[in-house]
């Protein structure tokens, strides 16, 4: 099963993590939501598959194109 690491493309807070380890998503789905300049920008999955491991927890900082989530479809 080849792993995909989800990457955010702003640096922020993060403020919500709507998805747990073990859950399947789709394509598109929201992994975390990242607070930048007041706003709430959704990161998502690029693929289908299981969540495998979240590398980010509610209130960390994370830089531009730092991974966040890894996905194994």
């Amino acid at each position: 099963m080849p792993e995909i690491k989800i990457v955010t493309e702003i640096a922020g807070r993060i403020c919500a993590t709507p998805v747990q380890v073990g859950v399947t998503v789709a394509d598109g789905d929201e992994i975390v939501i990242v607070e930048a300049m007041k706003m709430e920008i959704p990161v998502a999955s690029p693929a289908s598959g299981t969540i495998t491991s979240l590398l980010v927890k509610i209130d960390d900082v994370v830089a531009e194109g730092q991974a966040v989530a890894i996905v194994a479809n």
